[in-house]
């Protein structure tokens, strides 16, 4: 695998969006009987924003070979609430996971709500793939744990599981391989991206060699604090500064409330910041090599050609932006605006798509690549149709946005001081154009996204009552839908 460095960003961030509802007659469960179904690779970062794919080479080139969404949406800017999403197909409020713990979040609000019996894992499985899941799984998963079954829990519907608890360090941590608490050190071979790519081949090659169609998650805990860059990287990108968009040190007007404290930042601030950012991009690095890795292992088994590889995060990070001090959870898009792009079968290289996609159409459209009818418990639609370049007129013209404020700080890697963004509950809509907050206290925020790219201008006092009232009309449509019929007629705007 060859390997490029960049020494500062390259032209273009990432795009981003799209979805779609699969026209479809087979029930649910049913397979298509083509001889050779299709593979697909999975690549979910942690807290990976669009500002970071210039130092990545290999996800560019995937760019380069594929279809990027540029209105590309996550349901919350939180991990657990995030990747639940991801893998039901499902809206916060129909998993039961808003936060990362607590009752209302973390894994044992996911597996208490019955969500892992709706993964696209199972799915896939039942339809004759081999399933793969590798490194983040959700918080408060912990790999030793036995959920009553006599042996390290391993979820239903996986045939190979190497999955960490608390693998933010990437040394020191313990992985789940199958059932089997396996510990790690600190040399240079126990990085946990490292890792993760030298399993992934692996999986490949035991999939090709049974002639199986496969499907392989590999979920990173980079660049997620604090950010541990492998050895090799840990010198890359010296005096890096992080981006200073026109939003940096900069809070919208009118300010919400629950930023009227925050003060500008100090020059000390400034440089923990690029610090932080520098530490970011090299973290990314392992993450880049083993995209580069996995597509050349699939190119050497003569799969590459049959599997579509998807690569995106749970969530954005701001860094300055608003005036925040690193962190997430907000509705801005530093935050819920990610990278999703998929090469493969079909897909069209080098296109954009603009429609509004969300997380919640992943397992979905996971499940239609596969040739299996997604079930109705989730709330997404396949976005198949939309990278095989068909024409679908009734697309959604908003994405739901659901947030809760943590009730407990306590075991949460997330845990935020109020100065790096920990808003009160809200409920958002994300439109082409437009981003609609209504936070619990009452305080709405609007911003033309289209002529305020940055969000700065906060105009929700100008709307006219029947804006405002449409806006929230769409808004509880959505906060109520269930199902991906009534979820995508409820996030179709009245012009």
């Amino acid at each position: 695998m060859k390997r490029h460095r960049l020494l500062g960003p390259v032209a273009a961030a990432l795009l981003l969006a799209a979805c779609s509802a699969p026209a479809s007659s087979k029930a649910p469960g049913e397979t298509t009987t083509e001889a050779k179904k299709p593979n697909i690779v999975f690549v979910l970062t942690d807290d990976l924003a669009t500002n970071l794919v210039p130092y990545m080479p290999h996800v560019q080139e995937l760019q380069r070979d594929g279809t990027s969404f540029s209105d590309y949406f996550v349901t919350d800017s939180l991990c657990c609430p995030s990747r639940s999403s991801i893998l039901t197909g499902k809206f916060p409020h129909n998993t039961g996971v808003f936060t990362n713990n607590g009752d209302d979040g973390g894994y044992g609000a996911y597996n208490r709500n019955g969500n892992e019996r709706d993964c696209y894992g199972p799915a896939l499985k039942k339809a004759g793939y081999r399933t793969g899941f590798m490194g983040k799984y959700l918080n408060g998963y912990l790999p030793a744990d036995e959920h009553g079954t006599g042996k390290p829990y391993v979820p239903p519907g996986w045939d190979e599981w190497d999955v960490a608890g608390n693998g933010y360090p990437e040394f020191g941590y313990g992985l789940n391989e199958n059932g089997k608490v396996v510990k790690y050190g600190h040399d240079p071979e126990d990085y946990l991206t490292d890792v993760v790519s030298k399993k992934a081949t692996s999986f490949i090659d035991t999939s090709a060699a049974a002639k199986k169609p496969f499907v392989l998650e590999l979920a990173t805990f980079a660049p997620h604090g604090p950010a541990t860059p492998a050895p090799r990287d840990a010198k890359d990108f010296p005096g890096l500064k992080a981006p200073r968009t026109p939003a940096y040190d900069k809070p919208a007007e009118p300010t919400p409330k629950w930023q009227n404290g925050l003060k500008p930042l100090s020059a000390d601030e400034q440089r923990s910041i690029d610090g932080k950012f520098a530490k970011r991009a090299r973290s990314v690095q392992a993450v880049d090599d083993m995209i580069g890795r996995v597509r050349d292992e699939l190119k050497a088994k003569g799969l590459a050609d049959n599997t579509y590889f998807v690569f995106s995060s749970d969530n954005g990070f701001h860094m300055g932006e608003h005036r925040l001090r690193p962190g997430k959870q907000t509705a801005y898009d530093t935050d819920i605006r990610v990278p999703l792009v998929v090469a493969g079968p079909g897909v069209a290289a080098g296109k954009t798509i603009s429609q509004p996609a969300a997380n919640v159409d992943l397992s979905p459209t996971f499940q239609d690549l596969a040739g299996v009818k997604p079930g109705g418990a989730a709330d997404g639609n396949s976005l198949a149709p939309l990278l095989h370049g068909k024409q679908v007129t009734d697309w959604r013209q908003a994405v739901l946005i659901e947030h809760h404020h943590p009730a407990s700080k306590k075991d949460d890697p997330d845990a935020a001081p109020d100065s790096s963004g920990n808003p009160p509950s809200y409920e958002a809509i994300r439109t082409p154009d437009a981003l609609w907050v209504e936070y619990a206290d009452g305080e709405r925020e609007y911003y033309d996204t289209k002529n305020d790219p940055d969000e700065l201008h906060n105009r929700a006092s100008s709307l006219s009552k029947a804006q405002q009232d449409a806006l929230h009309k769409t808004l509880t449509d959505l906060q109520k839908c269930k199902g991906s019929e009534a979820c995508a007629k409820a996030g179709r705007v009245e012009q």
